[in-house]
């Protein structure tokens, strides 16, 4: 086998395969290794971790059909290290891989790719595909990822839930605490109801760059895979039932208030700073009387704070939160006013946009 390849572009697939390579502690030690592959001029890197699997498709300016692997970290930090820009020859000689860059060269032992585990085989015909565009990819994705759950026990929350519903795509996440929704695609015509691991899409999250316009998301009954540009992350999905979540979000609220989004992460964040030793607990009350929402934090032995914001108020309403989770919601909001729906301190209070309504995120209250 035999590529010659730009070190930039070389070091850019490395860095985007070799994240899923495992480490040193792996079951089995060729998961730390790149399957380097040359087939009639088409060059892929491939790594797995056994649960996703990541291929890179290199454009080489010369190469040799052959077959082999590679310590991924090794070779990634080698090419790394090299000036930008000079070709990059690697020969294989019996399984032994001579890299040469002008008067830079290694030898890094390899090994046969007989070992490597089989990619997963998926049928693109049957695969149900959606395209979107990568911006809205990635911001649909930010947004409600941040709900989803970290509790190993409950494998089906620590991913995203992408579902269709009224011909339109949606994803959403929870982590039993707060549960967040987007409108991903607001047309389409296959359905699907899938468990995507946070854990995959943040990878894909990390290879995705500014260069891609489109992404492409393939589901069969087992598996997704995401393309984009010269590269393919395929996932195992969470075997699990994910919470019927529609029927946890309030068809409408009781009452309602608009504020502006920097104003209330600025005073949340106060309050957030007094409520440390309370757990993080923050009171939010609207008062008709007064026409001001106020943000408070639990007085404790370190103090309490308390800020007030001018609004049009239509009902009392008090309830308490976790400080964090309203600060990530806000953050999530992508207008620059932001819509609170209460329906009393016991039920859980609904964060949108205040003009587009793709958007839900719903915190449940805590005990006060």
């Amino acid at each position: 086998m035999e590529i010659e390849v730009d070190s930039s572009k070389l070091t850019k697939a490395l860095n985007v395969v070799s994240r899923t390579a495992v480490g040193g502690k792996a079951t089995l030690p060729i998961l730390s290794n790149v399957l380097v592959r040359v087939d009639d001029g088409k060059v892929s890197l491939t790594t797995t971790n056994l649960d996703m699997a990541v291929v890179d498709y290199l454009p080489v300016s010369a190469s040799k059909n052959g077959v082999i692997t590679v310590p991924a970290k090794l070779l990634a930090e080698f090419v790394a290290n090299l000036p930008k820009g000079v070709p990059v020859k690697m020969t294989v000689e019996g399984m032994k891989v001579l890299t040469v860059a002008g008067k830079y060269n290694s030898v890094l032992n390899g090994t046969a790719a007989d070992d490597f585990p089989e990619l997963p085989e998926i049928d693109e015909v049957k695969m149900v595909k959606f395209k979107m565009g990568v911006a809205e990819f990635k911001a649909g994705v930010t947004q409600v990822m941040v709900a989803s759950s970290n509790d190993m026990t409950r494998p089906a929350l620590t991913g995203v839930y992408f579902n269709t519903d009224g011909g339109a795509l949606y994803i959403a996440a929870t982590d039993g605490y707060r549960l967040a929704e987007k409108q991903f695609i607001e047309k389409v015509e296959s359905e699907v109801k899938a468990i995507v691991p946070a854990s995959s899409l943040s990878e894909v999250m990390r290879s995705l760059s500014d260069e891609e316009d489109e992404i492409e998301i393939l589901f069969d009954e087992t598996q997704v895979r995401f393309r984009f540009g010269e590269i393919e992350i395929t996932s195992k999905l969470i075997d699990g039932s994910f919470p019927d979540y529609r029927q946890l979000i309030p068809k409408a609220a009781e009452a309602e208030v608009t504020l502006e989004k920097a104003e209330l992460v600025r005073v949340t964040k106060l309050a957030a700073l007094f409520a440390r030793e309370a757990g993080g607990s923050i009171v939010l009350e609207a008062k008709t009387a007064t026409g001001t929402f106020s943000v408070a934090s639990v007085a404790n032995e370190f103090g309490e704070n308390t800020s007030e914001i001018e609004t049009e108020v239509e009902k009392d309403e008090r309830v308490t939160l976790n400080s964090r989770f309203l600060i990530d919601a806000l953050n999530a909001v992508d207008e620059d006013k932001v819509m609170l729906g209460f329906s009393g301190k016991l039920s859980p209070i609904i964060v949108r946009n205040e003009k587009s309504k793709k958007y839900t995120h719903i915190i449940m209250p805590l005990k006060s």
